[in-house]
Order: C-alpha cells, then sequence, then structure tokens
C-alpha cells in the first residue's frame, strides 16, 4: 500500500541515474570489438536462441526488442550480437554485472547521499552539494560552464537542436531565477560532473533526470537516452504529469492502476485532479487516497537513503510451460541450487561489509492442475536465516512445504502431482551491519604461536560477541585463577610415586576434551611449562614423582585426541607466561603434600585427597568460579545470542551452556567426556 508522505518545505535537489542497457555495456567492456555493434545479451536458455535480457541502442534502431528471443532477433537484425549471459548454478549468473554496478555507485556517491536501488539505477540527494557550489560560485557568475551540463534537456523550453545550448545556458544564467530553479542548475552541472566521471572511469555511459522529489527524477531520467540528462523545474511538473499515461507511474502499473482506469475512468495522472482527496480517501482508502491526491500535483516526500549496499539478497528461477516443477525433488533439486548461490552471495557480504542477514523468505508462483482459474497465490514464508548453503536449503524446503499445504488445503497432499510450481526464489532480508565495538567468534580461535594455522576455523560461522583485548589483564587473571584453581583442587602427594594407574583412567583421560588441557602460553617462554604442567596433574591424582612413565602415556594419548573449543584461548603475550608461572608458584607452595606413605595405593590415595578437597573448598572465596570467568572475560551471559551456541559441536556446546548456567549442570559423570567428570567430589568409599 503506497504510504503518502508530505512535501518537506526545503528545497532540494534528487538526481536519478540509470544505466544505459547496462548489460550489454559490461560484455562490450570485456569484448571492445561489440562497441557499435547490434548486441543482445540473450538468456542461457538455448530455448529459440535465449531470451533477450538487454537490446544495446544500435540494435533497437532496427527493430530488436526485449520481448524477443535470439532467433526472432536474427530475423529483424541478421548482423546481430548475440552474448550469452554467465552461468552458474544452472541459472544466470548476474555478480559481474553487480560488481560493474558497485563500481558506478562508488563514483556517484562522491558527491552527496547514495541509494542504490537496483543493479543499474541509483538515487542521489544533492542538496548540500548545490547549496555549496551555489553559495560559492553562483551559475549567472560561470564564464565557462561544462558542455556536458549545457546539453541538458530542461522541461517546458521547447527549443531547436542548433540554438539549443546557448538557451540553456541562458536559463542556467538567468537573473531573475528563484532559489529552487538555482539549485536545480547546481544539481544539474554537479550530476554532468558525475556522469562524465563514470564514463572515464569505467567506460560506461548513463542518464539522469534532476528534480526536485525522487518521484519527478525518476520520470525523467528515462526521457532522454542514452548518454543525457533532464531537468525538471517546478513549473514545467503540471504539464509533465497531464499527459504521463497512468502505468507509467511507479506503484500504477499493477492491479490499482487497473482499478482506476475501470473505475474512475482515468488513463493518465492528469485525470486524478479531477477529483478530491475526500473523493479518493473514499473509494481506497486514506493513506492511499492521499498518496494518488499528491502524486497528480507531483509531490512526493521520499527521502533518499544513505544506501551503497542493497537491502537485501535474492536467487529466483522461472519455470515456465512444460518446464514447471511438479515433485518435491525437482523443487529440492532447485532449490539446493538457489540456496547455494544465496549463501554464497550472503557469505561474501558478510565478509566484505561486515552485515548479517536476519531472515530467510521464500516465494513461488504455482497453479493446480486441475483448477484452470487458480486464483489463490502460493503464499510467501518467512523463517530465521541461518548461515550455511545446507542450512539455508533445509529451511527453505520446509517453508516451501509450509506453503505448498496452505495453497493446496486440505483436498490434496503434497505427494499429488496435481500442482506445478512456475516460479520459485529464495531472499536474505533484514540485513544489518555488525554493531561496533563488536568481534566476530573467530577471535576466541585465534592461537598465540604465529606458526598455527587458522584455515579450518575459517568452517565456523561468523556471529559476534563482545570481547576483551587479548592478553588484557583480564585475560591473564583467568589463566593465573585457573591454575590455581586446578592444583588447589587437586593436590599432588610424592606419597604416590610408586602408584600405578589403572588402564581404565589412562583410556578416560586421553578421551577428555575438557578446557583445562589448553589454557597453555603459545609463546616459546612457555614451553617449558607445557612439558612440566599437564592438564593431567588437574584431573587425575598423580604423584609428583610419577609424571616420568604413566604420566607420559596419557599425555601421548591426549594428543591424539580431538581438541576442545578452549585449545584457542591461548596468549601471545610473554608477559602473560612469566607472570603465570609466578602464580603457579604461589599456588603449588598454598597446596599441602603429604611426605609420606610413598608405597601407598591409589585408594588410599583418593581418601586423603577427599580430606584435602573438603579443606581447600571451606577456605575458597565466595565468589563462584564461573562468576570470576564472566568478569574476567568482560560479558554478560543473557547477552550472548543462544543461535551462536546451537551452530557449535554438541561436546563444545555442552561446555559453553555449562559457563551460561552453572545452576544447572547436568551430571555427565558417566559419560567421560566433559569437564564436570573431573571435577565432582569424590565419594568416600
Amino acid at each position: 500500500m503506497p504510504i503518502p508522505r508530505p512535501e518537506l518545505h526545503e528545497a532540494r535537489v534528487i538526481a536519478h541515474v540509470d544505466m544505459d542497457c547496462f548489460y550489454v555495456q559490461v560484455e562490450q567492456r570485456k569484448q571492445p570489438e561489440l562497441r557499435g555493434l547490434p548486441t543482445a545479451v540473450v538468456q542461457y536458455n538455448s530455448w529459440k536462441g535465449g531470451g533477450l535480457i538487454a537490446v544495446s541502442y544500435e540494435a533497437r534502431k532496427h527493430g530488436v526488442k526485449r520481448s524477443m528471443r535470439g532467433d526472432e532477433a536474427k530475423e529483424v537484425c541478421p548482423n546481430i550480437q548475440l552474448v550469452q549471459v554467465p552461468v552458474a548454478h544452472g541459472k544466470a549468473d548476474l555478480n559481474s554485472y553487480r560488481h560493474a554496478g558497485s563500481e558506478v555507485v562508488s563514483i556517484l556517491s562522491r558527491k552527496g547521499k547514495c541509494e542504490r536501488a537496483s543493479i543499474d539505477e541509483v538515487y542521489l540527494d544533492l542538496t548540500d552539494a548545490a547549496e555549496s557550489l551555489l553559495s560559492e560560485t553562483p551559475p549567472e557568475t560561470l564564464e565557462d560552464m561544462h558542455e556536458e551540463a549545457l546539453k541538458s534537456h530542461v522541461l517546458g523550453i521547447n527549443l531547436e537542436a542548433s540554438s539549443k545550448e546557448s538557451f540553456v545556458k541562458d536559463w542556467f544564467c538567468r537573473n531573475d531565477a528563484d532559489h529552487r530553479d538555482k539549485l536545480l542548475t547546481c544539481g544539474a552541472i554537479i550530476v554532468a560532473q558525475l556522469r562524465m566521471d563514470v564514463l572515464r572511469e569505467t567506460q560506461f555511459t548513463c542518464s539522469a533526470g534532476i528534480a526536485h522529489n525522487k518521484m519527478l527524477a525518476k520520470l525523467a531520467s528515462g526521457m532522454h537516452k542514452p548518454a543525457q540528462q533532464t531537468i525538471v523545474p517546478a513549473s514545467s511538473v503540471k504539464d509533465l504529469l497531464a499527459s504521463l499515461p497512468i502505468k507509467k507511474m511507479k506503484q500504477l502499473g499493477g492491479k490499482l492502476g487497473t482499478s482506476l482506469q475501470r473505475d474512475l475512468g482515468v488513463n493518465t495522472v492528469g485525470d486524478l485532479l479531477q477529483f478530491s482527496e475526500e473523493k479518493l480517501q473514499e473509494r481506497y482508502g486514506v493513506n492511499t487516497g492521499t498518496w494518488l491526491w499528491n502524486i497528480s500535483r507531483g509531490i512526493s516526500g521520499d527521502e533518499v537513503v544513505d544506501r551503497l549496499l542493497p537491502k537485501s539478497h535474492g536467487s529466483g528461477k522461472t519455470f515456465p510451460g512444460p518446464q514447471a516443477l511438479k515433485t518435491i525433488a525437482s523443487v529440492n533439486h532447485w532449490l539446493n541450487e538457489l540456496c547455494e548461490e544465496l549463501s554464497e552471495r550472503i557469505q561474501t557480504d558478510l565478509k566484505e561489509n561486515k552485515r548479517v542477514a536476519h531472515t530467510l523468505t521464500l516465494h513461488a508462483r504455482a497453479f493446480k492442475s486441475n483448477d484452470s482459474e487458480s486464483a489463490k497465490k502460493f503464499p510467501s514464508k518467512s523463517c530465521p536465516l541461518r548461515y550455511g548453503s545446507e542450512k539455508i536449503r533445509e529451511d527453505a524446503l520446509k517453508l516451501f512445504e509450509s506453503g505448498l499445504r496452505d495453497f493446496l488445503g486440505s483436498r490434496v497432499e503434497t505427494q499429488d502431482s496435481s500442482w506445478g510450481i512456475t516460479s520459485l526464489s529464495v531472499s536474505a532480508s533484514r540485513i544489518n551491519a555488525t554493531p561496533a565495538g563488536t568481534s566476530s567468534i573467530l577471535r576466541f580461535f585465534q592461537s598465540g604461536n604465529p606458526s598455527s594455522s587458522s584455515s579450518k576455523l575459517d568452517q565456523f560461522t561468523e556471529e559476534t560477541l563482545p570481547l576483551s583485548p587479548p592478553c588484557s589483564d583480564n585475560h591473564l587473571g583467568q589463566d593465573q585463577e585457573l591454575h590455581q584453581f586446578t592444583k588447589s583442587t587437586f593436590p599432588l602427594s610424592p606419597s604416590s610415586s610408586k602408584s600405578h594407574l589403572s588402564q581404565d583412567q589412562v583410556a578416560q583421560t586421553s578421551q577428555s576434551t575438557s578446557i583445562l588441557r589448553f589454557f597453555q602460553s603459545g609463546n616459546s617462554s612457555s614451553s617449558s611449562k607445557q612439558q612440566s604442567d599437564p592438564f593431567t596433574e588437574a584431573t587425575l591424582p598423580l604423584s609428583l614423582s610419577d609424571s616420568g612413565n604413566h604420566l607420559g602415556q596419557i599425555q601421548a594419548a591426549q594428543g591424539k585426541q580431538s581438541s576442545s573449543i578452549l585449545r584457542f584461548f591461548q596468549s601471545g603475550n610473554p608477559s602473560c607466561s612469566s607472570s603465570k608461572q609466578e602464580s603457579d608458584q604461589d599456588t603449588e607452595a598454598s597446596v599441602s603434600l603429604s611426605t609420606s606413605g610413598s608405597a601407598s595405593h591409589l585408594g588410599q590415595d583418593k581418601v586423603e585427597q577427599t580430606k584435602q578437597l573438603n579443606s581447600i573448598e571451606n577456605t575458597r572465596d565466595s565468589l563462584s568460579q564461573d562468576e570470576r570467568r564472566n568478569q574476567e572475560w568482560e560479558y554478560k551471559p543473557e547477552d550472548i545470542d543462544p543461535n551462536v551456541i546451537d551452530e557449535l559441536p554438541p561436546e563444545i556446546q555442552r561446555e559453553i551452556r555449562g559457563w551460561l548456567r552453572p545452576t544447572k549442570r547436568t551430571n555427565t559423570s558417566k559419560r567421560g567426556s566433559s569437564i564436570a567428570h573431573y571435577f565432582s567430589p569424590i565419594k568416600k568409599g
């Protein structure tokens, strides 16, 4: 439904820049030998020569139209050059055209707010630039004016071609011109310069419309093509709209325009002037009625949104006639292709522009084979978007099945062949920039060792979490406290120097993927620490002198296992290692070690360690380990998006959820793969 927006009181200068047969120009830049020749870009579908999607002006002079197919175009223009559009995922690949459009946008955005409306068209708000030019060098003071600006078409001035430039200059330099017309003149000079910059830097030509609002600028840009520009003074608006067909106006090409023609006899925009605002509101509602009343007078308050990037990404394909999809399997095949392309585009957007899409939408056009009228539309369906082509495909298929059930009703099951799909598309919308001050989750996976490879980390979905700087004071405090907690929880006794570990304990330790084994410093100064203070000391009641044999076996077994997510929380600052070693010395001094019973068995050691554990727990700081860890990393658990955790492997999810909900830890003592197994109190025999 159109929304009426009143015209702003301040005069504006809005330009609409439209590329000239853009796809053809892109192909001609790739193949310069095609310049000046009748050329058309055709679809990848070879049926009857392929459908034309862009036609050069040289080919149009011979009667070639976009509605034709390649074979028909050759009949009209035998020497036409047909260039096939690139193909990817079984459909047209428009990436080369998108990238070329981005080149143009980067140039046009130099002078003001720039809104990219499509691959080949842009809106510009040049009000500030025009005001600045007007205050510094008013048009009437210019001796030499840009030649391209003097070629402008000014609506309301009927001139012969031979005298056009001189009359345009006179109109530009009028002393009695009002402020609004002077601003348009400055805007025309700026647009002419921008168009020349585009031509020089990209080899592309473009046309433009300059007016006081977006609606009029859009209408004017297509009036004189190619490589020309048109100005719409306020005094010429009424004449422009008086003869403009109603279907040519944006948002009036569909049912609303048809209703105006059928019910009110309106054929031109000027015909709307005969109806009062109340009459139009009574017929079409308050908003639409007011909007119709406004556009008939050239009033539009739509503002240029400063947006250089697309507000959505989409991938679609049509299946006309006998190509219609009639089985779930065929739909699933094409959803796989479409979702693969969509995934590539949103991943590129995330990497290059730091933007994340949040909504996945499926659109389709369908028919019922047993219903010739088939007036019911296939409903569009949306859901939260999950990154990854396979996940997008799974969600898109569920959306399709839901829409198909709604479309067919209760009469037919989705497995029946009484339906057909003639158009299918998926889109990603609600694309927002990554909030300032946040970092990717991949920062957690950075290793302090310069030689470590990060290629495997690219497989993780990039989401954002607030982080502290690497190797900050918080990180250092975390490393010290965790080591102290480990030592104090499992004190070591030299009395067990001759005790032996059971095979089950060794195997159990080798399978663990706990967080603690990975909190080692990543620099060279900590290498000795990694050898003398392994994770095994914190997880099994070992003797200090027994690290030569059984501990070596356990370390070797552990090295073969897959690493936990927390392996990558390593520090690269040498100061972290030195501080950590000092903390280790303090911690070891605080642990009571038994100096007797060197020949005691492992069972007796467990009883002794249980007593020590109880003593340490009574003197432990009231602040829990999880709370301290949260403070040191400077994030609040409630601020973390649960969807980020859901994307991680199951064993990592359990560990992280243990931090976020410490009061709801599950009993994993029988699993042997979680940190909780080794930190649970030892029951007395």
